[in-house]
């Protein structure tokens, strides 16, 4: 047992203070007055003044590819990424993790071993041993799945059957529609990559408009397996009505990274939850020039923050959208927990503050000038991670 006291707790619709949280066992107890609950057994977290808050949860990230093979030739052990990442998580507030593995045929971009079909099979792997040995965090598998990647289309209904995948999201990155629309910018973010000419770029450009991709009836046909066996469904830079009405016919229910506010507006109005990325609104708009993941979210367009590919950003982005931006504490942190607990299926489990759900929780101090660090989290009931800031 565990009673944590003088901290202002988030709850799903507002910050209570003079309020004290017990947790028994793996879940949260009771929410009551200071000085009300039972103290005797339990041991007591003093949360010094800071915010006590919902864990994480991350339900796009492809981090661990990083983690994994941080250089195009080094890769690193996969079970040794997958411990050493989570060390790393959990101080940025992720008690839950969505691990964001590319099922790619080819990338123009930097090449990425993680992605190599044998590699990435020993990492399913691995993410789904993590679930019944030691570990900090929950830990999930989003398989992020293109869709000219015609030859591994029953390596990824193996998975969902064999339930190792958790999230099953639909990408089309060819240029000149989706993510890359502008064809100025994917030239700009090709030449990021690699010493390539602009003669070399269109011929790229050329050979990817002209791969076979699945059609309709077989992104329908995986779709259809996710969700017999309760998978969520995603879509990945929507830019059409079009294209967001033929994902949502195919039961998705996740628009990530919708690439105009258009484009977000219309995914709301029919039913979808619109993801962006934590890392954008610190940057104040998207590496790639498409939607502003802030305009969206004082726009009421944003249902969900990822941390995409920058882990760290996601607590950043929760405050500086609370209070910089003025949505409120509650609000801002129901973008990062609730919000895709929900889309994904746990929500009656995790994700806010209240008794009888899991026991997944944050305190959160100040660090210097508005700097907001995690220096206590439980996951499942258990402290996992402690810290102290010294003063000099």
């Amino acid at each position: 047992m565990y009673l944590i006291t003088n901290g202002s707790i988030v709850t799903e619709d507002a910050v209570l203070e003079g309020m004290d949280l017990l947790v028994e066992g793996d879940s949260i107890a009771e929410i009551a007055p200071c000085g009300r609950l039972p103290s005797g057994r339990a041991t007591a977290i003093d949360a010094c003044g800071g915010f006590v808050m919902p864990g994480l949860v991350d339900i796009h990230a492809d981090y661990i590819e990083r983690m994994a093979a941080p250089r195009p030739t080094s890769i690193m052990d996969f079970d040794l990424s997958l411990r050493e990442a989570e060390r790393e998580l959990v101080t940025h507030g992720i008690t839950t993790m969505f691990h964001s593995l590319a099922f790619f045929d080819h990338s123009v971009f930097e090449s990425n071993a993680i992605r190599n079909p044998a590699n990435a099979r020993r990492f399913v792997d691995v993410i789904h041993r993590a679930h019944s040995s030691r570990h900090l965090i929950r830990h999930r598998l989003h398989a992020r799945f293109e869709i000219d990647n015609l030859a591994r289309v029953e390596e990824l209904g193996g998975y969902i059957r064999d339930g190792k995948v958790h999230l099953v999201s639909f990408m089309d990155h060819t240029p000149g529609q989706g993510q890359y629309r502008n064809l100025e910018t994917y030239r700009g973010t090709v030449k990021g990559y690699r010493d390539v000419t602009d003669e070399e770029i269109d011929r790229s450009i050329a050979e990817q408009r002209n791969r076979a991709k699945l059609d309709d009836d077989a992104i329908r046909a995986i779709a259809d397996l996710a969700l017999e066996n309760g998978i969520a469904v995603s879509s990945h830079d929507d830019d059409t009505p079009e294209k967001l009405a033929f994902v949502r016919g195919i039961g998705a229910t996740i628009s990530e990274f919708p690439v105009t506010l258009e484009a977000a507006r219309e995914a709301r109005r029919l039913g979808l939850r619109t993801a962006v990325g934590a890392p954008n609104v610190l940057l104040g708009g998207s590496h790639s020039g498409n939607l502003s993941a802030l305009e969206a979210a004082l726009d009421g367009s944003a249902d969900i923050l990822c941390s995409d590919y920058y882990p760290a950003a996601l607590l950043h982005a929760v405050f500086r959208l609370a209070e910089k931006e003025g949505i409120g504490l509650a609000a801002a942190t129901r973008l990062a927990s609730l919000a895709p607990a929900q889309a994904v299926g746990l929500g009656e489990e995790l994700g806010s503050i209240r008794p009888g759900k899991k026991a997944d929780l944050l305190i959160v101090e100040r660090i210097d000038a508005g700097f907001p660090a995690v220096t206590t989290a439980i996951v499942g009931g258990r402290r996992v991670f402690d810290c102290e800031y010294r003063t000099a």
